[in-house]
């Protein structure tokens, strides 16, 4: 299959053959006589999540808007759909999604399949606006779920395992700005007195660490300006305001990020880190991260840092944040208010590889469950304990697709 990498270029994919429907109707004729498939987003994973032995469906033909209905906030997009396209359409609608992620660059139907997340207090990942969505199944047949069907909360955290997400309907709010100061220097050890003073500052709030020394960076405050006065002091629990624009990698130009210095602009210029018709994060690299309870945060950052000395050489960035709790049976937040520890490596698989399994075996006292779409060396019986509703998902898997249609390796190994 031509182009049969991942962005990363880490992942070769073994899929045999590409798919590209325009429409329903075609979607619906290709997945029926169809072998082993897979849907393939905008190839942001890191593992082998998204790969097939047979066929990959990719929708990026089928990005369209298909409604949006003011009275109810609502709008109902086709899956192909990546965010950067959808923000201004709705922006220029009078709307916004609660929350986005670092990259706009993704497709709203992976994104939501694997619990990709943004931050702050208040806010669940991206799927948790999924009010509706299209599923079509092994057979061909379009199924429609909605909130309050029993399985609902079990098929948006799909992981592509139930079908092909045609469309969904997601919740929007009144478009709103947002203003952001970065601060430098902030001390680990403050968090252990003030981690939810920290985390509750602005509408959503990002730690970069490179563990070189036990102090983040920088600290990124997203401030919605029609709330109450943004945080704007000198010092922020010992971090110092920032006077010129940041990059979260230190050496790289700012000129990819969005906007800073407490310059307001809309919500969709600002929650992401980087802008859309620039490179993404650090370029060449790998990713993974870990969700821990909120509770055990501080503890889990500490059993990172005794292992600094492994983790900073082969590192660009790491990123904490905090995510609202979920009803997502597949999600790492399902009825878990979490932090998130991401690591943004240099392309040295190799050597991530071996440091994989030693942060891990740190994290396994406060049960961090890993990024389903990210690099990760934890074994089944470890990680599939964690999550209390699988068996309820895995009844759903079988119910959808019984004969294993757009089950993979990865599938396999952890359902």
């Amino acid at each position: 299959m031509e182009n049969n990498r991942n962005w990363a270029g880490n992942y070769t994919y073994g899929a045999i053959g590409l798919l590209v429907p325009e429409s329903m109707s075609q979607l619906q004729e290709m997945v029926s006589r169809s072998g082993r498939m897979k849907t393939l987003g905008t190839r942001h994973s890191f593992n082998g999540i998204a790969d097939s032995s047979g066929t990959h469906v990719s929708l990026q033909k089928m990005n369209r808007v298909l409604e949006i209905d003011f009275n109810e906030g609502k709008v109902t997009v086709e899956g192909g759909i990546r965010y950067g396209e959808l923000c201004g359409y709705l922006h220029a609608n009078g709307l916004a999604l609660h929350n986005l992620a670092s990259l706009p660059h993704i497709s709203v139907a992976g994104a939501c399949a694997t619990a990709t997340h943004g931050s702050g207090d208040r806010n669940g990942n991206l799927a948790t606006a999924v009010s509706a969505m299209t599923l079509v199944k092994a057979d061909g047949e379009a199924v429609r779920l909605t909130r309050g069907q029993p399985e609902f909360e079990g098929a948006v955290v799909g992981l592509g395992a139930l079908g092909v997400v045609a469309n969904l309907t997601l919740e929007v709010v009144p478009a709103f700005q947002i203003s952001q100061r970065v601060y430098e220097n902030l001390p680990l050890a403050n968090l252990e007195q003030h981690l939810d003073d920290i985390f509750s500052s602005a509408y959503s709030v990002s730690l970069f660490m490179d563990w070189k020394r036990p102090v983040f960076n920088q600290v990124w405050l997203k401030h919605r300006t029609d709330e109450a006065a943004g945080y704007d002091e000198p010092e922020f629990f010992g971090a110092t305001l920032a006077t010129a624009k940041l990059h979260p990698v230190p050496g790289l130009s700012a000129e990819n990020c969005s906007e800073q210095l407490g310059v307001s602009g809309p919500w969709f210029e600002r929650l992401p880190h980087f802008r859309m018709n620039f490179m993404p994060s650090a370029g060449e690299e790998l990713q993974s991260e870990y969700f821990v309870p909120r509770s055990h945060a501080y503890e889990a950052l500490l059993a990172i840092d005794s292992l600094r000395d492994y983790v900073s050489p082969l590192l660009y960035i790491s990123e904490v944040r905090s995510i609202a709790s979920d009803e997502l049976w597949m999600s790492p937040c399902c009825r878990q208010p979490s932090i998130a520890i991401h690591f943004t490596w240099k392309a040295d698989w190799e050597a991530v590889r071996r440091v994989l399994p030693m942060i891990e075996e740190k994290l396994e006292p406060f049960n961090a469950k890993p990024h389903w779409g990210k690099l990760f060396a934890m074994p089944s019986d470890r990680l599939c304990p964690l999550y209390e509703k699988l068996p309820d998902f895995r009844r759903l898997l079988h119910q959808y697709d019984p004969q294993g249609k757009f089950r993979n390796d990865f599938l396999i190994e952890y359902m």
